[in-house]
């Protein structure tokens, strides 16, 4: 009479070893986002704008701007918390709430590498930088390093970017003589930051797409030529192939917009 009880409690018991295996999964799958909470004021400026991308473009990590005084992970404030840039009337401060947070960790540290000051710092309004660093407004010094695979990158380059821009002496003939050469961008102080964002600068949009990061072309534009079609990882190569490019003597210090 009672012959499914034993069932009942066999499928019970597999429910939970099936939940206890997602587990970890889940946790992962919320290691890649968190909750940033940013005053009207500071997104106002579209700081937001130009830095959450790049870091998201470079990690993979992505982020959800809510209001102040909401529940998050990070807050950007005024207030209590490590200073990590201002401007010409706030020191704005960063608190992580959220120490085992894997993702918010990364861009806790992530604004304090070389890499995310020089992102702070190359934001502009009014072509004029709007932010400085907290007690170090010189300029960040020193080579940036990426992790991804210098040959593989060189050939990625090649293969998506040589169809317009001279990356190596190889394809030297073969670009279009109006677009720069990567030993051009190479000698521009913020170059890192420039290939990180590229695909948000024009013409790229039109024609450019990483997996996880861009959204998809809209189905009246497609694109005008043979997309450029990368994953993260194939961005962090082409960053490593580059970081080695001999940057152009250029003579003068080089003025750019």
């Amino acid at each position: 009479m009672c012959d499914w009880i034993p069932s009942l409690k066999r499928a019970a018991l597999a429910l939970v070893i099936v939940a206890t295996g997602l587990m970890p999964a889940l946790a992962r799958a919320d290691d890649r986002t968190f909750r940033l909470s940013v005053p009207d004021a500071l997104i106002e400026t579209g700081l937001m704008k130009h830095l959450l991308p790049r870091f998201s473009l470079k990690t993979g990590v992505r982020i959800e701007l809510v209001p102040e005084a909401t529940e998050a992970e990070i807050t950007l404030s005024s207030g209590k918390g490590r200073p990590v840039f201002s401007d010409s009337k706030t020191t704005w401060h960063l608190r992580l709430h959220a120490q085992d947070h894997a993702g918010a960790a990364r861009f806790a540290d992530w604004l304090n590498s070389e890499v995310g000051q020089r992102t702070l710092t190359s934001f502009e309004v009014d072509g004029t930088a709007h932010y400085t660093l907290p007690d170090a407004v010189e300029e960040i010094d020193g080579a940036v390093q990426f992790e991804g695979n210098a040959v593989r990158g060189r050939a990625l380059s090649v293969r998506h970017c040589g169809r317009c821009h001279v990356v190596s002496e190889d394809n030297r003939m073969n670009a279009i003589g109006s677009t720069p050469s990567f030993f051009v961008l190479r000698a521009m102080s913020d170059w890192d930051v420039r290939f990180q964002s590229f695909y948000a600068l024009n013409p790229h949009p039109a024609f450019t797409q990483i997996a996880e990061v861009t959204k998809p072309f809209p189905i009246h534009q497609p694109p005008p030529i043979i997309p450029v079609e990368i994953t993260l990882d194939d961005l962090e190569a082409i960053l490593a192939y580059v970081s080695d490019v001999a940057p152009a003597d250029l003579g003068a210090p080089l003025v750019h917009q």
